[in-house]
């Protein structure tokens, strides 16, 4: 049973208003389910949205973040702020803190996250449902790059078709419970 997940996403504010509200989507109907938001802990960009509409809709969010990005950033009233020493630890924590992790449109920052996670999941070092949610096409180049890797051989078949891909929050969701089983 899935009951936190971990989303990776943007803190850059000058984004496109799709982009929020998607987040905002996914962070509300993580609650609905009952599950614990697990993320960065910032207020800006689609990681305030996410966080706020958790929040708004009843549920709990646990904030991750760096000391020296902590100093930086405003605060949302959060079930949990935890504040580690860098980003290193902090992906250990997110990573124990979640039963699944999803990617939603954002930076390098995102991607670092992403893949450092999908490649954990491959080598063995956890079991637990990793996805793109690929919002308004966002991730479409990237989903063609991945297929390019796996027909040249660089990406097994299997760990491909691993990745939940999803365009709607209901549906990832659906997905990763699924993955889980």
């Amino acid at each position: 049973m899935i009951s936190s997940v971990c989303v990776f996403c943007g803190s850059s504010d000058n984004v496109n208003r799709i982009y929020k509200d998607a987040a905002a989507i996914f962070g509300a109907e993580i609650a609905r389910r009952g599950m614990t938001l697990v993320y960065g802990g910032g207020d800006v960009g689609t990681m305030g949205s996410l966080a706020s509409a958790a929040m708004n809709a009843g549920g709990e969010v646990i904030g991750i973040i760096p000391e020296y990005l902590n100093e930086r950033v405003r605060h949302l009233p959060l079930t949990q702020l935890m504040v580690v020493k860098g980003m290193r630890e902090r992906k250990a924590v997110m990573q124990e803190k979640a039963d699944a992790f999803v990617a939603l449109p954002g930076g390098i920052g995102t991607m670092d996250e992403f893949f450092e996670i999908w490649t954990l999941r491959y080598i063995g070092l956890h079991r637990k449902p990793v996805g793109l949610l690929n919002v308004n096409g966002f991730y479409d180049v990237l989903i063609e790059f991945l297929h390019v890797m796996n027909a040249q051989g660089f990406l097994q078949t299997q760990v491909l078709s691993d990745l939940c891909i999803e365009t709607s929050s209901v549906a990832m969701l659906d997905a990763l419970t699924e993955a889980q089983n």
